[in-house]
C-alpha cells in the first residue's frame, strides 16, 4: 500500500489492485480490468483526476475484450509525490514507459484525458512509448486559456483546505453547474485527504501546477509531436468544452491529418463524467477497427517470415 504524504486516506478510498514502480522508484498505484491476456490499452487521467475517473469505460473495454488499465499520475490519488516536486512531461513519460514495461513490453493503445493526454501525445510524438494507437480526450496543442484558467482555479481554490466534505461538495457544484450536487458526500471520500490540522485537501499534490509550463511552450512542443504521429489516432471534444475549442480541434486535424475525430454533443471538458455512454462506444469501435486490421497484418506478416 502506498504511504501517501498529503493526509489519511478516507473510509471507502479504494485501495488499487496495482503497485508499480514508477521512475525513480516512485510507487504508482493502478487498476485493471479485464483478461491480462488481451490486448492492453493504458487509460491515463486528467490533472486533478485519479484512475477512478476512468472506472465505467475500463469496465466497458473489458467488456468489449481488451485488458484496460488505468493508474495515478505521480502526484495524484494513491500513487506517490514526487519528492523533487517533478511533474513534467518527461517525468510522466518516464512513468508510463516504466509501466509497460511492468505489464511484460507490450505495444499498449493509450487513451488520455488532458494532461493524460498531452503525455500520451509528447510519448509517442517523441518516441518514448511504441503504441498501437492514441486517444486524445479534449486535449490539443492549442488550448483555450480561459478554460485553462478556469480549471487552475478550481484546483488552487481553498489552499487551507476544507472544513468538511459538504464544503468540499459545495465547491465542485460551483465548478460544475450543470450537474446537481451530490446528496451523499461519501462518493467525495476517494477525492481528498484528511491532514493533520483536521482539514480536507484534494488528494493531489498542488506543486504540480507549476510544472505545466507556459502554454506557448506547450504547444510548440505538442504541435511538433503531433506532426510525426502515424499510428490511428482518435480526438475526442467535447462539444460544450471551454478548453479545446473547435478552431484547436482544427488546428490539430492539420497537423495530424491521419486523426479522425468526434465532436460529443452534451459533454465539456470532463467527457467520462458528462458522456461516458457515447465517449466508451467511440473508442471502442475505433480500437476494434484500427487494432484488429493492426493484428491481421501482424498475423499476415508473421506467414510471409
Amino acid at each position: 500500500m502506498t504511504v501517501m504524504k498529503a493526509g489519511k486516506r478516507l473510509p471507502g478510498t479504494p485501495d488499487p489492485m496495482h503497485v508499480w514502480n514508477g521512475a525513480g522508484g516512485l510507487r504508482i498505484a493502478g487498476d485493471s480490468w479485464g483478461n491480462p491476456d488481451d490486448p492492453v490499452v493504458l487509460l491515463l487521467h486528467g490533472g486533478g483526476q485519479t484512475r477512478h475517473a476512468w472506472r465505467g469505460t475500463g469496465k466497458s473495454l473489458a467488456t468489449a475484450g481488451y485488458y484496460a488499465v488505468a493508474f495515478d499520475a505521480r502526484g495524484h490519488g494513491d500513487s506517490d509525490w514526487s519528492a523533487e516536486a517533478d511533474y513534467s512531461w518527461d517525468a510522466m513519460a518516464a512513468d508510463l514507459r516504466c509501466i509497460v514495461e511492468a505489464l511484460g513490453n507490450r505495444q499498449p493503445a493509450l487513451v488520455g484525458a488532458s494532461m493524460g493526454g498531452s503525455t500520451s501525445l509528447v510519448s509517442v510524438g517523441e518516441d518514448r512509448i511504441d503504441a498501437t494507437a492514441l486517444v486524445l480526450v479534449d486535449i490539443v496543442p492549442r488550448t483555450e486559456p480561459s478554460g485553462f484558467e478556469r480549471v487552475r482555479s478550481f484546483m488552487t481554490q481553498m489552499p487551507g483546505g476544507f472544513d468538511s466534505l459538504d464544503d468540499v461538495a459545495e465547491a465542485v457544484s460551483k465548478y460544475r453547474p450543470d450537474r446537481p450536487k451530490p446528496r451523499n458526500t461519501e462518493g467525495l471520500a476517494k477525492n481528498v485527504r484528511l491532514t493533520d490540522d483536521g482539514k480536507y485537501r484534494w488528494h493531489w499534490d498542488p506543486r504540480f501546477l507549476t510544472s505545466t509550463g507556459e502554454l506557448d511552450q506547450r504547444h510548440q512542443r505538442m504541435s511538433a509531436s503531433a506532426r510525426r504521429i502515424t499510428l490511428p489516432t482518435l480526438l475526442v471534444r467535447g462539444g460544450g468544452s471551454d478548453v479545446v475549442s473547435e478552431s484547436g480541434a482544427q488546428e490539430f486535424l492539420e497537423l495530424c491529418p491521419r486523426a479522425e475525430y468526434v465532436n460529443i454533443l452534451g459533454a465539456g471538458h470532463m467527457i467520462t463524467g458528462d458522456r461516458n455512454d457515447i465517449f466508451g462506444r467511440a473508442v471502442i469501435d475505433f480500437l476494434t477497427r484500427h487494432l484488429a486490421a493492426d493484428t491481421a497484418m501482424r498475423f499476415n506478416n508473421n506467414l510471409e517470415t
